[in-house]
């Protein structure tokens, strides 16, 4: 391959592996100097480089840095008190909020049916699959959206410490509740386990006010042993969701990997992890696959359900079962957290909806186009990307000339246009390409031009509205400008 295709590669590979844009953290990463001079406990996991190379950093194979790490970001950027014990699995703040943005977007996209009715409109209820010690998802979800949450996992580690974070946030605390998945479970008190924070965890402590302040301080450490429980006594979905609930989403960071020596495989980070967290026979490919079945029981019950997945192979696989199960919608997306990569699958047994025309008595077109015909001899291609620009602007919309490709560069709130002129031996062409779709050239008369612009899919109907509306004010003015008939094609 050569240098400049490898350059081509990585620079596409970039724009695709971004952070989510609402991501805290999207344009900024974490300032580490300002975190240390916040917080003594993690100050002492902070290095600093020599020469030029002087940045704060830390030592990403020490889990108690990324642990601490975790913490203070938490804190600092989301307002919430955490801690897990020694060996529990340590998530990437980073990571965890871009698959929570990515919910709310599948959310604002495609709602639960019983919103669109009207129905307990400010409520949005989601089930975290595996909770872990850490919580995390629920936490942010709640702290940024209020979301409500039932968060369910298997150990008894797990439950206690996800209950600990959970009473550590009062103000978050009553929108979340922690649920055991054993099946053992279902018929005993222990099933809703929101009393388990008043009981002992697997080390004898009490969890009392004490540890709360080990959340708050970061100090200290507690033993996370556990038994190995048997995954065929827990329930994922089915059994865990109850009689006459519905949720707008389910979300589930799986079990990875088919064994811990697998799971051990990369020396480049520790993140901690037990063997309930990270292993299941089959690895995430089987773990989901068990989601997908519970969904074909459960279907509209839960109306977005989604995982994260760490193979891409793993995602192929997984879609083709879920259009094989006659699904109606499936979303992917990608989660980048440094130089590891994450996939989001997400699938749906509701429709998303349909802009209905009765809405409004304007049409929404996806291609439009016009002619200007009888261009006088000597009116360049340039004279009318000099005419088109100034147009485009008059109407509020930000425009940049490239001469050496005739091409100009169009953005409307939000919206990524290309324009493109081409002169191709007598004749003259333009093109306003809206979200990066591509035109074809087509020929018209010597002297003739055609202007042609088309709506990209992933446009609102209120942006296509006003899409139509500048263009139209467009042509009227290049008419009058050019002082030239005109008449409008399909």
């Amino acid at each position: 391959m050569s240098s400049s295709r490898k350059s081509s590669s990585r620079k596409r590979k970039g724009v695709a592996a971004a952070m989510h844009p609402r991501n805290k953290y999207a344009e900024n990463a974490p300032d580490f100097s300002l975190l240390a001079s916040k917080y003594p406990a993690f100050r002492s996991f902070v290095s600093y480089g020599s020469g030029a190379n002087n940045r704060p950093r830390i030592d990403w194979t020490d889990f108690n840095a990324t642990r601490e790490l975790t913490r203070v970001l938490l804190d600092h950027d989301y307002g919430i008190k955490w801690w897990i014990p020694d060996g529990q699995l340590c998530p990437t703040v980073t990571n965890r909020a871009n698959y929570i943005h990515w919910i709310e977007d599948l959310l604002a996209s495609c709602p639960a049916p019983w919103h669109q009715n009207g129905e307990h409109e400010e409520v949005v209820c989601g089930i975290d699959i595996g909770t872990g010690a850490n919580c995390i998802y629920p936490l942010l979800g709640t702290a940024l959206h209020k979301w409500h949450f039932v968060a369910t996992d298997i150990t008894a580690v797990a439950l206690s410490w996800a209950q600990k974070n959970i009473q550590s946030n009062p103000s978050v605390a009553d929108l979340i509740k922690v649920r055991s998945s054993l099946i053992e479970d279902a018929g005993g008190s222990n099933w809703d386990t929101t009393t388990i924070a008043a009981g002992n965890n697997d080390t004898g402590e009490e969890i009392t006010h004490h540890s709360t302040a080990i959340i708050e301080e970061g100090k200290g450490a507690v033993s996370s042993s556990e038994a190995v429980v048997d995954t065929k006594h827990a329930a994922i979905l089915v059994g865990v969701v109850k009689e006459g609930e519905r949720f707008d989403f389910c979300m589930c960071n799986p079990p990875f990997f088919t064994s811990m020596a697998e799971a051990n495989a990369n020396p480049r980070t520790a993140c901690g992890g037990t063997e309930a967290e990270m292993v299941y026979p089959g690895g995430e490919e089987m773990f989901v696959a068990r989601m997908i079945e519970d969904s074909a029981t459960l279907k509209h019950k839960i109306h977005w359900y989604t995982t994260m997945i760490g193979r891409k192979l793993s995602l192929k696989v997984l879609t083709a079962k879920l259009w094989t199960l006659g699904v109606a919608a499936v979303r992917t997306t990608e989660f980048v957290q440094g130089h590891t990569s994450r996939w989001g699958l997400a699938w749906s047994f509701t429709a998303p909806p349909k802009i209905e025309s009765s809405k409004t008595s304007v049409q929404i077109k996806s291609n439009v186009s016009f002619m200007l015909e009888g261009l006088r001899h000597g009116c360049s291609a340039v004279d009318v990307l000099q005419g088109l620009i100034s147009q485009l602007q008059s109407n509020g919309v930000l425009c940049k000339l490239d001469l050496s490709s005739f091409s100009i560069n169009v953005s409307i709130l939000g919206l990524s246009f290309n324009s493109s002129l081409h002169p191709i031996h007598s004749y003259v062409y333009v093109a306003l390409n809206c979200i990066c779709q591509f035109m074809k050239v087509f020929q018209q008369a010597p002297g003739s031009l055609l202007i042609k612009a088309s709506l990209g899919k992933g446009a609102s109907f209120e942006s296509g509205k006003l899409f139509m509306k500048i263009f139209e004010n467009v042509e009227q003015a290049l008419k009058e400008q050019f002082n030239l008939k005109q008449r409008r094609t399909m």
